[in-house]
């Protein structure tokens, strides 16, 4: 099984969300940051990833036909050329609010110190090296520096991935621009809609026990 989905969006982007409506319309499993949480060998891939090692991307999406959020998002270059068929879905929000979510959520200073005390996990911090030390530099706390990140980060993937390939997607569009992209029917019930700011608390911490 190939990827089908490729999503180039930053988590806090709706990307749970999406993941779910992937699911719901036929582009299921959906590789999410909780699948790395849940089974922790899939750490040892993002470590090599991370480093320039190379990466066997089928062995890491095996029977996956979507990914979507970090630490994924992290390499669409790598794999829009690995799945050349694949389609690119470019999650986005107000940039503003984005760095409000992630800073009350992912990147919260409760969730910086638990990181910071959780026992040594060197591949988990090879993972998170793409993310906070390659990808804002160090500096996410710095307002301007991550939304000038997340902004150039959106210009690349525009700039870089065919119109035809492309869809960016805001998750309150809902059902339509999606489907319509995908060459699916509209499925009669509601967008999912998950991950909130509120609810991140509840769906979390579970995941980041060791």
């Amino acid at each position: 099984m190939a990827l089908d989905v490729i999503g180039a969006g930053f988590g806090r982007t709706g990307t749970l969300s999406l993941k779910l409506a992937l699911e719901r319309i036929g582009f299921g499993p959906c590789y999410h940051m909780m699948e790395v949480f849940r089974s922790p060998h899939f750490a040892a891939y993002w470590k090599q990833a991370a480093y320039g090692e190379p990466v066997d991307w089928d062995q890491v999406f095996a029977g996956y036909r979507a990914t979507v959020d970090w630490p994924g998002c992290s390499y669409w270059r790598e794999l829009s050329a690995a799945y050349p068929a694949a389609r690119v879905i470019l999650s986005v929000r107000d940039p503003d609010r984005w760095f409000e979510s992630t800073r009350n959520t992912i990147f919260s200073d409760e969730m910086m110190r638990r990181a910071a005390e959780a026992p040594p996990d060197e591949n988990r911090a090879g993972m998170m090296k793409k993310i906070l030390g390659d990808t804002f530099g160090g500096r996410f706390s710095d307002r301007d520096h991550a939304v000038a990140v997340f902004n150039d980060h959106v210009a690349a993937v525009k700039d870089a991935i065919p119109a035809e390939r492309l869809l960016v997607f805001d998750v309150a569009e809902g059902w339509g621009p999606l489907c319509s992209f995908l060459g699916v029917e509209v499925p009669d019930e509601p967008f999912p809609r998950t991950n909130s700011t509120e609810e991140f608390g509840d769906i979390f911490p579970p995941l980041m026990k060791e």
